[in-house]
């Protein structure tokens, strides 16, 4: 299948291509009959009345997209075409079933894996032959009072807690895990975890979920991790200490370490400790890595170096909530909030295809050093609206009728187009310790003209 941008398409595709693509992707990813079979067949509880979940997922993602600033202004743009209340829709959404919401991740990330693959958009793994996963946890922010028993508490409520494991190379979340309990322990999880690793696999995670059951569980797959020890996990270190040399963050070491899981069954590890330059934020001035990696596959060095990586994790949660608006503070209930959340991982997915278009067409080293997430998020939200009503929605649907290689093909096309500079990324310099201040004598205010004008 072809398709040609030509008549109202055309102002677009030459002047904000970037637009272009992520509607095309999200009409892939999002398809409203692709979403209501996965619902048919993954909901447990729920079904279908009169409001059909695609129409859900439709208003959730022009907030989480931030087209619309709450779901209330989203309903209001759409109420006639929705055909309900917009209780019937707070009610849908405050019931959405965490295994619904959890297969619209991985579903989408099954979508968009091939189109990556297609554009040869992948980043290179971190260590070859192995298939990196990043493992990490985050709580949702609090949400507001407004839910009855939410009233009577100045704490603050958390909704929920989340899981995310981050395929390396694709730069997709491949897999979450949905827990209601905003208090719960991410270790609670990880037995839902381990069903889904698999052979070939090198699993990356921090201290909190360093236990004897899940890396034993871990190597009995068979796979390998990288996990940071936990203060709490004690084990019989074998041998000496033995310099592995240094890398930019410290000098590393090597020793063997026997854990034993309740069952009597031991696992012997390396153990890499990284004698740190400067401390961490906690105050450490060591850590301590344990793996089950062969010395061949990856030395001592590269374990450390391999660990550091973990911050690739990081910068998605952190684009999830500066570019997109994956934590809606108005959604109370559980059930709501991991959706929005899981809506918002469905957005990262199409940004992750669109980045891995523009690695095909302008290079991979320029996309990732110059690109910024934001820019591009904030150039589809200030456009999406307008060109929604200049180009109708049945105009899109072709997109989510393309296969993935028919996709990977417009997608590069689309990408020919895009001027780099729009999007650059502007780097801070290293940040400056901050001035002492003084306190102001006579109480809370000062004048900004008057210090403006002692400047000397």
């Amino acid at each position: 299948m072809s398709l040609t941008f030509g008549g109202v398409f055309r102002p677009f595709v030459e002047e904000r291509p970037i637009c272009v693509m992520a509607r095309g992707v999200l009409e892939n990813l999002f398809n409203p009959g692709r979403i209501d079979e996965l619902f048919e067949r993954t909901a447990e509880v729920q079904y279908t009345r009169e409001l059909v979940f695609s129409s859900v997922v439709d208003l959730m993602g022009q907030v989480v997209l931030g087209v619309q600033p709450s779901v209330h202004a989203a309903y209001q743009a759409q109420a006639e075409k929705i055909g309900v209340s917009d209780q019937a829709v707070y009610d849908k959404l405050n019931h959405v079933e965490l295994g619904v919401s959890a297969e619209l991740v991985r579903d989408s990330a099954r979508q968009a894996a091939p189109v990556i693959r297609t554009l040869r958009g992948e980043l290179p793994p971190l260590l070859k032959g192995y298939r990196t996963k990043i493992l990490d946890g985050n709580h949702l922010s609090a949400s507001e009072h407004r839910i009855e028993e939410l009233r009577r508490t100045w704490a603050a409520p958390l909704p929920g807690k989340i899981l995310v494991v981050l395929d390396q190379e694709l730069m997709l979340a491949s897999d979450v895990f949905l827990c209601e309990d905003g208090h719960a322990q991410e270790r609670s999880l990880l037995d839902e975890v381990l069903e889904s690793v698999q052979l070939g696999d090198l699993w990356i995670a921090d201290r909190n979920f360093c236990t004897i059951d899940f890396m034993i569980g871990i190597a009995a797959r068979p796979s390998t991790f990288i996990i940071r020890q936990h203060g709490q996990l004690k084990g019989t270190l074998v041998g000496r200490r033995r310099s592995r040399g240094k890398t930019g963050t410290g000098r590393v070491y090597e020793q063997e370490i026997r854990i034993t899981d309740s069952q009597g069954k031991t696992l012997t590890l390396r153990r890499i400790t990284v004698k740190l330059k400067e401390p961490t934020r906690d105050g450490d001035t060591e850590i301590h890595l344990l793996t089950n990696l062969p010395a061949g596959d990856a030395s001592a060095r590269k374990v450390a170096e391999l660990y550091a990586k973990r911050w690739t994790i990081e910068t998605m949660f952190q684009e999830l909530t500066e570019t997109l608006t994956c934590e809606v503070n108005t959604l109370g209930y559980p059930k709501a909030a991991l959706f929005g959340f899981c809506l918002a991982l469905m957005a990262y997915h199409a940004v992750s295809v669109i980045k891995a278009a523009l690695r095909a067409v302008h290079g991979r080293e320029t996309v990732e050093k110059d690109i910024s997430a934001y820019y591009l998020s904030l150039e589809i939200s200030q456009t999406y609206d307008g060109m929604m009503i200049a180009i109708p929605a049945p105009r899109w649907e072709v997109f989510g009728k393309l296969t993935p290689s028919e996709l990977a093909r417009v997608l590069k096309d689309l990408a020919a187009n895009v001027n780099l500079r729009r999007y650059q990324k502007h780097p801070r310099g290293p940040k400056k310790p901050p001035p002492k201040k003084s306190k102001y004598k006579n109480g809370g205010h000062v004048s900004t003209a008057k210090l403006i004008a002692m400047r000397t």
